[in-house]
């Protein structure tokens, strides 16, 4: 079988130093890089990805630059430049990271475009009007070979609301990086006092707090319960500290003194998981949904959204809720919290759930794909 060479666009790696799309496409990149009769390359001739920057030299072609005011030149830089070294390189295949409004890749290789998720258009009001985002989806989706979705979710989203063939989208589900390598052996009551200030037992949030994410319904929830003001703490980890209007909105809920902010890099939040006593995921909405994964990987019970993929995600690893339902949030909040049998249970499953998500597992469904274009 001859070597399928595969190409990366610069898209993604030249707008996040972080994130979640261009995490997808470097693990991709480095568990192809494993596999046989497969030559992944990441083009980006100027990127501020991290990711990138921890790939072996071989994978990618570019150099890195610091974020900055030169991050938006850099990014039509590397799609310019990046058009034509696509061009000189032939590959077979051209995998676009993100949304081009334009076709950028040679005529004779087969374009294939990832749709992480559908929430501009489940969620426009999260939005500014006239963004663009939307449009560039449904060109790239439209002049597509292929469309990859991250859940079955997000497939029947996208064949709901795009004119699109079926038997053109395939869904990969995502993998995840355990942090669990990260893990020093840090009493819990010092994770506690680091991160909280006090010895009261905390709940996890994890990330954004924004939109879809639905986290003032979460503090509402949080404030509805007396069991769960009065005996636990809500730590948020990452995400940005909280803006005015979120203190404003914990103020008002009386929970100044329960409600807490805390950053910090890979390892820190590893600690947090390990010793919370649950992980809270009330969205609205996910694509895919990887900070479940990561708190069962590192034993942590999970209490989560029933809405969009998140129950393909976690499926009997976790106890849900409608996340539209206050009342029924704290309530199963309150269940897992106040059983440590039900704990117990949920992390023997979780770790369970775990093995079904890997990059590896993800790399290789992916260049399933790739080939059966190829063949079509």
């Amino acid at each position: 079988m001859p070597t399928t060479r595969v190409i990366y666009d610069s898209q993604i790696f030249c707008a996040q130093q972080f994130g979640g799309i261009s995490r997808y496409f470097a693990s991709v990149a480095r568990e192809l890089a494993a596999l046989p009769g497969v030559r992944p390359l990441i083009l980006a001739p100027f990127y501020v990805n991290d990711y990138v920057a921890r790939l072996p030299r071989q994978l990618v072609w570019g150099r890195r630059i610091k974020p900055g005011r030169a991050r938006v030149a850099a990014g039509a830089l590397s799609a310019a430049l990046g058009e034509v070294v696509r061009f000189a390189r032939a590959p077979d295949i051209v995998h676009e990271t993100y949304y081009y409004p334009q076709p950028r890749a040679p005529r004779r290789a087969p374009v294939i475009v990832s749709v992480y998720d559908m929430t501009y258009e489940r969620f426009p009001e999260n939005f500014r009007h006239n963004d663009p985002i939307p449009g560039w989806k449904r060109k790239s989706v439209a002049r597509a070979d292929h469309v990859i979705c991250i859940s079955e979710h997000t497939r029947r989203d996208l064949l709901e609301l795009c004119d699109v063939a079926p038997e053109k989208v395939s869904v990969t589900y995502l993998g995840f990086d355990s942090l669990a390598s990260l893990l020093i052996d840090e009493p819990a009551a010092q994770v506690r006092q680091r991160f909280c200030g006090s010895d009261r037992p905390y709940l996890l949030y994890v990330g954004s707090r924004t939109g879809c994410k639905n986290f003032p319904a979460l503090i509402q929830a949080f404030a509805a319960s007396t069991p769960l003001r009065s005996d636990f703490t809500l730590l948020c980890f990452g995400g940005g500290a909280f803006t005015p209007a979120e203190q404003d909105l914990i103020a008002r809920a009386g929970l100044t003194e329960r409600v807490r902010w805390a950053a910090g890099p890979d390892a820190a939040l590893a600690s947090c998981y390990r010793h919370a006593a649950a992980f809270v995921y009330p969205s609205l909405y996910e694509g895919f949904g990887i900070p479940p994964l990561e708190a069962m990987s590192l034993d942590c019970p999970v209490v989560c959204s029933n809405a969009s993929s998140i129950p393909e995600v976690v499926g009997d690893a976790a106890v849900t809720f409608d996340p539209a339902d206050i009342a029924g949030m704290a309530a199963a909040l309150e269940r897992v919290l106040g059983s440590e049998a039900l704990r117990g249970e949920l992390i023997v499953r979780g770790r369970q759930r775990c093995e079904l998500f890997s990059w590896a597992r993800c790399a290789a469904e992916t260049l399933g794909i790739y080939r059966k274009v190829l063949e079509s």
